[in-house]
């Protein structure tokens, strides 16, 4: 050890973590930390002297000097002993008081510069005074008060305290033998003269006398509450055992003990426990019978039903979720696609957040059918709830459990129905939620369809979270229009689009007949019913998007076949085209006229329903009078505004299209949409209404067999419209041959049926006047009656130079 000056030495440090070391005292303890037992290490080169200062903050790991409290302990190191090659144990003797001047030195080790603080010295007079004695016994009777409390004061240091005559090593003393926070042991180090630093104690050891009698206090009710808890159990025995003698209310009992030991072994949260075992005190206490009890026993049943520990062993494969979709589903490429790729991501990712898919499309193409077969390729139970015509927000949430007849909500109630918590849950017809006084259902949905908050979900009837983070959710809808913004920013939106004739075809072979056929009885050498059949059925007795009428009309088939077969007359049953119309009565949709003349006026527009897609024939009259428009046909506000954008821009292109300049003055304008009884809205007919009007007052002929679908400007721009693929199947079924688009729905032919494209030519237009030149026939033309082929010879229609022809896929 070097001496700077004769109260100044150069030292190695050791910092002290919650521990301090008083002067004249001796303490063992074990250390482990690199820089510690280096300093250690250096001590004991030298003459065995060190430097312990108390650290400011327990957790750092390398304190610099404003980590370290000023005043800290020099001492003597009496003895090391090594634990292990990381750790020793140190036996240290406290001599004085420092104040650390400089830390100059943080590796290997701390070594600082400290100044020896000399303790004061006391006049006899002083160590006599009366001030001193009342002051040493009130130290005296706090700390025996503080003994009795604690329970764990040596009786040697007991014997010391009461034979210590000086103040400031009395103050030491105590500080180091009794547990108290160690900022409060380091501002009695800090203390230099005796008198303060012992009344200081003083008040120390009072506030802990009396946190020692709360926790004393609070030992005792713990106590009670075990031993009144534990005769309450004595006297129920008794009871139950009396009872069981007499030969009464042994069930009760047993019902409740029952009850107790199912709670426990769920192993809930504590929340959860504490709440279910309270309602459980409550039964306890209500007589047999009781409205109250019954409502209790209901509740309990109903969060003990609950799958709470049990889960299905997931099978996320994307080769078998692929063979399963492919096997239950025919078509929907690209739905089947998207649904891969978020069995793909989960897994690669098993623990990431589920993504809530919505399936929207018309009725009948499969939305439900594919939301089990995810279920069925995902090892999970499926569970279904139908949203149609939910209009209070208690279905979702439930009721709160006083009201009579409570039930928790409809998720809860699907989820203990499939018996998993981690189902997959099919919420069916979302679109259809309403709302009314009784709140909004689709906001209560909110919650449980946001991955971020529904691992605590939380039902009005239960009132204890269920986790939702591992179900599965598909929701299906036929339009997104009326599912509130709020509820759809929250799903993955996939889109089912309408089958075409040659899918349905393929569907009612491969499932709807066998399905049919095992139903009715009745084998495959049974029944016959040829693609050519199938066809007719298809075109001439459905009108759908999906398969539902056409499943309907086979089991009207295979019907006819029981009768025949039992009748005896057969032994196989032939279904033939021309054996329809007495099978399955008159054609409710009849084939178009395969003969279209060229009309004046007369446009063939192409429309788009929930049931797929239809012919909108468009008539216009021109009459004399004095300008007026007339629109009929039960039209949207939509639909009028685009007729009325029709007339404004023939008005603007008057003199280039030869008509006369006043019309709009002196001719009366009936624009018609048969139909009348069939509400019609939407901007597509634009470029039809135009057209239409244009050859009425022009008396142009419309070629036949052409359909038209776009929307109008005032400029004569045609725009993009939705629902081609629809429109375009239509225009097939009904004998078109030529469909003029706009020029920007182009894109969208890819998605169009192979057989339909091969059947169509498509003129794209961007303008009206390139609509004008491909549908009007020059005035020098003469009148055809034209008749249009079978749609199996379509495909040689010759392609004008502006027509749009895509190849066959393969």
């Amino acid at each position: 050890m070097d001496a700077v000056e004769s109260t100044t030495w150069n030292v190695p440090v050791l910092a002290m973590r919650g521990l301090t070391v008083f002067p004249h005292m001796n303490l063992t303890f074990d250390m482990e930390r690199r820089i510690s037992v280096a300093a250690l290490e250096r001590a004991m080169e030298t003459d065995q002297t060190i430097f312990l200062v108390t650290q400011r903050e327990i957790g750092v790991e390398t304190p610099g000097e404003k980590e370290l409290y000023e005043i800290g302990t020099l001492a003597h190191v009496s003895q090391v002993l090594r634990l292990s090659p990381a750790a020793v144990r140190v036996m240290i003797q406290g001599r004085c008081r420092a104040r650390l001047r400089r830390l100059w030195q943080t590796d290997p080790f701390l070594q600082a510069n400290v100044e020896e603080l000399p303790e004061p010295s006391l006049t006899e007079a002083f160590r006599q005074s009366p001030r001193t004695e009342a002051l040493l016994r009130q130290t005296m009777v706090l700390f025996g008060e503080y003994a009795e409390l604690s329970g764990n004061i040596p009786e040697e240091v007991a014997n010391t305290v009461l034979d210590c005559k000086d103040p400031g090593y009395l103050a030491d003393f105590i500080a180091q033998n009794i547990a108290m926070r160690h900022s409060d042991k380091q501002s009695i180090l800090e203390e230099m003269s005796p008198y303060p630093r012992l009344r200081r104690l003083n008040t120390i050891l009072a506030r802990e006398c009396n946190v020692l009698n709360f926790e004393r206090e609070m030992e005792r009710k713990v106590r009670e509450n075990l031993a009144q808890n534990h005769r309450d159990q004595i006297l129920r025995t008794q009871i139950r055992v009396l009872q069981h003698e007499l030969g009464e209310g042994g069930d009760e009992e047993e019902e409740l003990e029952n009850y107790r030991e199912r709670i426990l072994a769920l192993g809930l949260d504590e929340e959860s426990e504490t709440h279910l075992l309270k309602e459980l005190q409550k039964l306890s206490r209500q007589s047999y019978g009781s409205a109250e009890a019954s409502v209790i026993h209901n509740y309990l049943d109903t969060c003990l039903d609950l799958p709470w520990n049990t889960e299905t062993r997931e099978r996320v494969s994307v080769e078998i979720a692929r063979k399963t979709l492919d096997r239950d589903h025919f078509g929907l490429t690209k739905v089947k696609e998207r649904i891969l790729e978020t069995i793909a991501v989960r897994q690669m990712n098993p623990a990431g957040k589920g993504q809530i898919l919505c399936l929207v499309g018309p009725p009948g193409v499969g939305k439900t059918s594919i939301a089990i077969s995810v279920a069925k390729a995902l090892n999970r139970k499926l569970a279904r709830l139908s949203l149609g015509g939910v209009r209070d927000e208690a279905d979702i949430r439930g009721h709160r459990k006083t009201y009579i007849g409570a039930m928790p909500g409809r998720i809860i109630e699907a989820i203990t129905r499939g018996g998993s918590m981690n189902p997959l849950l099919l919420l069916d017809e979302i679109d259809k939620l309403g709302n009314d006084y009784h709140g909004d259902p689709a906001s209560a949905l909110l919650e449980a369809l946001d991955s971020e908050q529904n691992h605590a979900f939380r039902d009005h009837f239960l009132e204890i979270p269920v986790d939702l983070s591992r179900v599965m959710f598909i929701t299906t809808a036929n339009t997104t229009e009326t599912i509130p913004p709020p509820l759809l920013d929250r799903m993955e939106v996939i889109r089912l689009s309408s089958y075409t004739d040659e899918e349905k075809l393929q569907i009612a072979r491969l499932h709807l007949l066998p399905k049919q056929l095992a139903e009715h009885g009745l084998k495959k050498s049974m029944l016959r019913v040829s693609d050519d059949t199938l066809r007719a059925v298809i075109r001439d007795y459905t009108r759908e998007s999906g398969v539902r009428q056409l499943e309907r009309r086979l089991a009207s088939l295979c019907r006819k076949a029981d009768m025949r077969l039992l009748e005896g007359d057969v032994k196989r049953f032939v279904v033939t085209e021309d054996a329809l119309p007495k099978l399955l009565d008159c054609q409710p949709y009849p084939p178009a006229l395969r003969t279209q003349r060229e009309e004046v006026g007369v446009v063939n527009g192409l429309a788009w329903t929930e049931t797929g897609g239809e012919i909108l024939e468009v008539e216009v009259n021109v009459m004399e009078g004095s300008g007026k428009l007339e629109l009929t046909g039960n039209l949207g506000d939509v639909m009028k505004e685009s007729a009325s954008a029709a007339l404004s821009c023939l008005r603007s292109r008057a003199a280039m299209l030869g008509i006369e300049a006043e019309f709009y003055k002196t001719k009366d304008i009936h624009v018609h949409f048969p139909e009348g009884a069939v509400p019609k809205d939407g901007p597509s007919a634009g470029i039809a209404v135009t057209t239409a009007m244009l050859s009425a007052l022009t008396g142009q002929r419309i070629r036949a067999g052409i359909a038209m679908t776009g929307e109008v400007t005032l400029r004569g721009r045609v725009l993009p419209i939705g629902g081609l693929k629809e429109k375009t199947m239509a225009a097939k079924r009904c004998g078109i041959h030529t469909v003029l688009i706009p020029k920007d729905n182009v894109r969208d032919l890819e998605e169009i049926d192979q057989t339909v494209r091969a059947a169509l030519r498509f003129i794209p237009v961007e303008t009206v006047d390139e609509v004008f030149g491909a549908a009007l026939c020059p005035a020098s033309e003469p009148l055809r009656e034209t008749v249009t082929p079978d749609m199996e010879s379509l495909s040689g229609v010759p392609l004008e130079p502006d027509a749009l022809k895509l190849p066959r896929q393969t």
